[in-house]
């Protein structure tokens, strides 16, 4: 999602909540490579990503963005492609579900 390529500050995030899914906790395709800032907006349902691969930011996030750091680091992804990792794509109806019960549209 950020193009960030440090590990130490990459997070596997779940797409379904660890709490909502105990059968898919470890599953690869509940999960996204996000950055600690992305990952927290992830949780907190402030971005997401649909089905159709596309990243999607908030309406009240991007009300709120009047600073240069958060519009270039957040709002800026609105619309744009997830980075595909090489294997273990996120699977639909897990995105599905972010959306629907997660996402703070």
């Amino acid at each position: 999602m950020s193009g960030l390529d440090v590990p130490v500050l990459l997070i596997a995030s779940h797409i379904v909540p660890w709490k909502v899914d105990r059968f898919n906790r470890t599953n690869p395709r509940n999960g996204l490579c996000l950055s600690a800032l992305h990952d927290r907006a992830f949780d907190k349902g402030l971005i997401t990503v649909t089905t159709d691969l596309r990243i999607k930011v908030s309406k009240a996030l991007k009300k709120s963005a009047s600073g240069k750091f958060l519009t270039s680091s957040l709002v800026s992804l609105d619309g744009k492609d997830l980075l595909l990792p090489e294997k273990f794509f996120p699977n639909p109806d897990f995105l599905a579900y972010h959306v629907k019960s997660v996402f703070k549209g």
